[in-house]
């Protein structure tokens, strides 16, 4: 078998996307908010072997200015085989005419958007309802 990347949701995706989120810990994403977000999103990727999903990766773009990359998810069993560096280089190349490209790391994974030419911001803004992302992500 091999790994496959597909740049179309079906929402017969939903439930393995969900199993990749659940996998890394992220387990607020149910199939009904997986549907909403990747059916608005501009830009998707999802990786499968055979029929499994194993990562994805998604952006919103305004097709011209802005994009933001979310969301580039590898299932904990599949992690350390360089698939989060092929959803970064698709999403990339898919957005490759848009002048400027944001994302937020998760904690501790800076070096790998780094590596994929991504720089720190001087002026990052953001707001989060949840208290434990305030702490995690905001400064004070």
């Amino acid at each position: 078998m091999e790994f496959k990347l597909h740049n179309v949701f079906r929402e017969s995706d939903s439930a393995g996307i969900r199993d990749v989120y659940h996998s890394v810990g992220w387990t607020k994403h149910t199939c009904e908010n997986i549907k909403t977000i990747y059916q608005a999103s501009s830009v998707v990727v999802i990786v499968t072997y055979g029929e499994q999903v194993v990562g994805v990766g998604r952006a919103l773009s305004d097709g011209v200015f802005n994009a933001a990359i979310y969301d580039v998810v590898v299932h904990q069993d599949f992690q350390n085989r360089g698939m989060a560096k092929k959803i970064m280089m698709f999403l990339l190349e898919e957005l490759s005419d848009i002048s400027c490209i944001h994302l937020i790391s998760t904690t501790m994974n800076e070096a790998f958007y780094e590596k994929v030419g991504f720089k720190k911001v001087k002026t990052g803004m953001a707001r989060y309802l949840s208290s434990s992302l305030n702490d995690e992500y905001l400064e004070s």
